[in-house]
C-alpha cells in the first residue's frame, strides 16, 4: 500500500521480533517500531490513520477517556481510528458471573479490564471521535481460538519445549475456556471506526463498504 508506518508496544520480545521483520522484509525506509508508552508519542506530526489491536483491554476502563483523547490528539482532522478489541457482555453494574476471571487476572492478561461497547463508543464520543462503523466478531474470534486449541495441541511437544509444561497448560487452558467464553456470549470482540471530522464536519469514508470486501 506504499504507507509509511510507525509501531510502538511495551514488549522487549515483541519489539525485537518486528524490528527484525522490518529488517528482513526490506522495510526500513517505510516502516519503524518504538519501544514506548501510548501516552508519550510526540503529537508535533499527526497521523492519518491509526490502528489499536488487542491493547485497550489493558489500559484501565478509568484511563480509557485518557487513551481515545490521546488518539484523537494524535490524528489529523479527517483522521481515522480502527479500535480493536474484546469487550464484556455486563454493564458496569452488573457482574458476570464467571469463575474463570481470577485465573486470567492471575496467569494471562493481569490488570486487564472489560468493559460493554456501548461504553466504550460513549466515551470515544466524548472525546471528539465520531463513530462511522462497528463490526461484532464474537462468532469469528470463538473460531479462531478452538484453531489456535487445536493447533497447540498438534505441536505441544514442541510448545512444552519452548515454555515448559505449566505455562503450556496455562494457555491451552485460557484458549479453549475463553473460546467457550467466546460462544455462549460471556465475552465479545468488536471493531470499531471512528473518524476526527476535520473543521467543516468532513470526514472520507466511503459510503458503503464496498471496500471491504472487494
Amino acid at each position: 500500500y506504499k504507507t509509511h508506518c510507525t509501531g510502538i508496544t511495551l514488549s522487549q520480545n515483541q519489539h525485537d521480533y518486528v524490528k527484525q521483520q522490518i529488517r528482513e522484509r526490506g522495510l526500513e525506509g517505510r516502516c519503524a517500531v518504538h519501544l514506548l508508552d501510548y501516552r508519550d508519542v510526540d503529537e508535533s506530526k499527526p497521523f492519518d490513520k491509526i490502528v489499536s489491536v488487542g491493547m485497550f483491554e489493558h489500559v484501565g476502563v478509568r484511563k480509557l477517556p485518557t487513551y481515545f483523547q490521546k488518539i484523537y490528539r494524535l490524528l489529523k482532522p479527517g483522521g481515522l481510528v480502527l479500535n480493536h478489541g474484546i469487550t464484556s457482555a455486563t454493564f458496569d453494574d452488573e457482574v458476570n458471573d464467571d469463575s474463570g476471571v481470577e485465573f486470567i487476572q492471575q496467569y494471562v492478561f493481569p490488570d486487564g479490564e472489560l468493559t460493554h461497547i456501548s461504553k466504550v463508543i460513549e466515551i470515544m464520543s466524548r472525546q471528539g471521535l465520531e463513530c462511522r462503523d462497528v463490526e461484532g466478531l464474537r462468532s469469528h474470534y470463538a473460531k479462531t481460538l478452538w484453531h489456535w486449541v487445536d493447533r497447540l495441541d498438534a505441536h505441544q511437544d514442541a510448545a512444552r519445549a519452548l515454555v515448559g509444561e505449566q505455562v503450556y497448560r496455562t494457555w491451552r487452558a485460557y484458549m479453549a475456556g475463553f473460546a467457550f467464553a467466546f460462544e455462549i456470549g460471556w465475552d465479545s470482540i468488536f471493531q470499531i471506526l471512528a473518524a476526527k471530522p476535520a473543521a467543516n464536519g468532513l470526514v472520507e469514508y466511503p459510503l458503503t463498504r464496498e471496500h471491504v470486501y472487494r
